[in-house]
This record gives structure tokens, sequence and C-alpha cells, in this order.
């Protein structure tokens, strides 16, 4: 790549994690020289991309780099000659978010912005806009990489890997980088400390750790510390229900904090129904939390990420995002935690599948290492996510309607049969504003009837949202 500068176009620009992308690359910019910077959004988000990139700004302005930071609402004035773009959108706004987890507790399920229900039909909602992308980066910037950040983000990273023909993808998540951190800190060491090994799948990945000194395992050291600390690298969304003491030891590799959900099922079901009733959902929250951050970002006198933004959940966002466009940038070989294709990394998954694993990232992007086979165990859930992954990508693509049947019924937190289809019909109702492939379907859903029941939700689609 000819180092003249790099051109990064932010799609989703709007969102509150800008000032922490933007205090990443200001970071960095010694290593990774950045010539412009756009940010891009819908009309829907046209106030939020206003104060944010004002922001965004007044952070580079402060700093001793002359760059300057475009807005605009047409992604493809912005596309063409990037060298980077990054998708950190959400299809619907948070008030979709609202209605993925408050639909499914409302029957008495797990509602979760990335598993279960909530989480494949953000990807029903996702993988469409992320496509359409993809068709206008061949077009305006076929030298791209196209790091995504989108939720969920290992589904949206396959989609493009199979039905986007497009290899220069890497899908970002924020938790392995956050687990690097907070685990080595249970024993008051640094992650230059440790080596660590990745392997699964987006929110669903395990782990093991070594020594750097001498390559000695301490997988088994981390998962007794994980009991008797408070802070084991959970992060901040997601309740930190305890995990199964023997189940972990038998394992020897540790599961990712997602994997509460389904191996504590229960607990997590309870304590979110809880949750629902006081409309304290993890969605209303961080609503809550967008509507302070946005007051404070109006702030002119303000020029750097302010402390709340770690509230939001994305802690370590940018050094995720940023470190991995300089690592591609400048070859460097480091390795990161990434969604990729498989390759081979995880034998018990299809060789061309994303998989989420420890790589090496350089200029070729990444190059993921092996970790073989999992026990039996581990590999059944994969196998089960991988082929839920696989339906309901293929649902969102094609509006087979059947195919996401498929992929509610093979979900393990949602109850199968008649009240999986129940939930996904009721689901595909509230968001009909953004599944316009699926339009024929809803429209013979609605007129059988069906309808969301839940109060806050019913009030969102009478408003249009």
């Amino acid at each position: 790549m000819e180092k003249k500068g790099v051109k990064i176009v932010t799609i989703g620009g709007g969102s509150s994690y800008t000032p922490e992308l933007m205090e990443g690359f200001i970071k960095r910019y010694e290593e990774l020289p950045i010539r412009e910077i756009w940010l891009v959004d819908v009309e829907g988000g046209k106030e939020k991309l206003e104060i944010v990139g004002a922001l965004a700004q007044r952070m580079w302005d402060a700093s001793p780099y002359d760059v300057k930071v475009h807005l605009t609402m047409d992604r493809r004035e912005a596309l063409p000659g990037a060298d980077f773009v990054t998708t950190q959108l959400r299809v619907g706004l948070l008030n979709a978010r609202i209605k993925d987890e408050r639909i499914p507790l409302s029957h008495g399920q797990l509602g979760q912005e990335t598993n279960g229900a909530g989480g494949m039909m953000k990807a029903l909602r996702t993988v469409p806009v992320v496509l359409e992308i993809v068709e206008d980066m061949k077009e305006l910037c076929p030298d791209a990489w196209l790091i995504n950040f989108a939720n969920p983000s290992g589904i949206v990273t396959e989609a493009v890997l199979r039905y986007g023909n497009w290899k220069k993808v890497v899908g970002l998540c924020n938790v392995p980088i956050n687990l690097m951190i907070k685990e080595p800190a249970m024993f008051d060491k640094t992650g230059d400390d440790y080596v660590f090994q990745f392997a699964g799948l987006n929110h669903f990945h395990y782990h093991r750790v070594f020594a750097a000194e001498d390559g000695r395992e301490l997988t088994k050291e981390f998962i007794d510390r994980i009991f008797e600390v408070e802070d084991d690298g959970t992060p901040a969304n997601i309740h930190k229900e305890k995990f199964l003491e023997d189940q972990l030891k038998s394992m020897n590799c540790i599961p990712c904090g997602y994997l509460r959900y389904y191996y504590m099922y229960g607990d997590m079901l309870k304590f979110e129904l809880g949750q629902f009733e006081k409309h304290e959902t993890r969605a209303e929250l961080v609503q809550q939390t967008e509507k302070e951050l946005f007051d404070l970002y109006k702030n002119q006198e303000l020029h750097e990420k302010p402390e709340l933004l770690s509230k939001r959940g994305g802690t370590y966002y940018s050094d995720a995002a940023c470190e991995c466009i300089n690592a591609i940038y400048n070859n460097k070989g480091t390795v990161m935690v990434v969604s990729t294709e498989n390759r081979g990394a995880v034998s018990d998954l299809p060789e061309g599948c994303a998989v989420e694993v420890s790589s090496r990232m350089t200029s070729r992007g990444p190059m993921p290492l092996a970790w073989g086979s999992f026990e039996p165990s581990e590999r059944g859930w994969l196998q089960v996510m991988k082929a839920t992954e696989e339906c309901i990508i293929k649902a969102a693509v094609d509006g087979d309607y059947g195919q996401a049947v498929q992929a509610f019924q093979m979900n393990p937190i949602i109850n199968a049969g008649r009240g999986a289809k129940a939930l996904l019909d009721e689901m595909l109702v509230a968001n009909k504003k953004f599944l316009p492939r699926f339009r024929e379907k809803i429209e013979a859903l609605e007129a059988a009837g069906v309808a969301p029941q839940d109060p806050v939700v019913k009030e969102l689609c009478e408003k249009g949202l």
C-alpha cells in the first residue's frame, strides 16, 4: 500500500462511539497518518451526526494534527478513494434494540442484542444494508478494507464473505481485548505477561492462557481465579451470573461472557425478566446513557472523549478498531482477535465460514492461528450456532421466511415449536419498516392479526419508529 496518508470512512458516524474512534486515531497518528475522515449517517441520525461530528473536529483541532472531519448523508459521496471503511451502523437506531429485547421478554424468552431472537432480528435488518455498502465499495473504492463493528459482527462478516464475495473484510468486537486487559489484572499483571489464544464465533468464543515467559499453560489458574474475584472481565452489559465451576474446570478453556445466556439460561432469564418489568432492559438504560452523552457532546468546550462513554458498553472499541487498521496499513504482524475466514483454524467448522479467532494482522489481512478441534461439548455448541447463523444469513439475503423459522427453531435460547414461530412473526411485524425483503410475508401476518403486544413496543410502532 502506497504510504500517502489514509482516508477513513465511518458509516454510522453519528454513533456515540465515534469520539472513542477519534481518540484511537489521534493516539496512533504518527504510525497511521490520516489524510481525511468522513462520517456518514442516514437522515434519521442527522442531528446526532452533526453533534458528534463537531466534537470529532474539536478533538482533532486540540491535537497537533491538521485533519478535517467531513460529514455527509450520502455514502457514495464519501467512499471514493477510501482506504478503510468502518461500519458501526444500527439499522432502526436504539428503538429497534428496544424491540429486540422487549418482544422476546414479553414472550417469556431471553431478549438480548446479539444473542437469541434479538440478535437474529438485528441480523435480518443489518445484513442487507452492509451488502449494499459492499456493492458501493466494489465500484468506488475497490482496494479498501471493510472493518465491521456492527453487530452481530460475526454474522455480518460471514455474509460479506459468502454473499458479498468480498474477502477484504474484518469483523471486530471489543470483548476479547477487554478480557486481555481485565483477566491479567486479577493477578496484578498486564497483558504483556501472558499469551491468549481465542477461537469460536463472535460472542460465542473460548480462550486459553499461557505464560509469555516460558509458554506454560495457565488456563486452570485463571479459571480458579475467576471464581475468587468480583471483576472477571465480563462486559458491563452482561449480568455477572457465575458460571458453574466444575463445568469450566472440565472444559480447560474459558467461555466468553455471553455464554452465560446458554450455560446459565434460567438464571439469566430470571434476571432479565426482572429488568423487563422495571423498564430497565439494557436497551432502555443505554438509550438514557446516549441522551446524557449527546448532551455532553453539545458542549463547545468539550474536546475529548467523556468518561461517561465507558458506561455505554463499548470500552476499548478504539483499541480494537484503530489498531486493526494500523496493523493492516503497516503490516505489523500484531496478533488480534477478529472475525475472519476460517481457513482451517477451527477444524470443527466449515473452511469458508467466519470464525472469531486469534490472527496475525498483516497487509494481506488476518492470518488466523490454528486452534484445532474442540472437545465434544464445545464442538456441539459451536456447530449448532454456526448452522443457526447460516440459516439467518440466508433468510436476510433472500427474504426467506422458512429459513428464518429454521433459525428460530434451532437457536438454543429460543423455545422451539409454535412459540418460536409466534415470536418471529411478532418481531417481523414490529420491524416491518426495516425489512423490505419480507414485505409480502409481513403484510400477510398483519392481515392475520399479528401485532406487537408489549405496550412499549406498540407505542414505538404507532409512532413509526
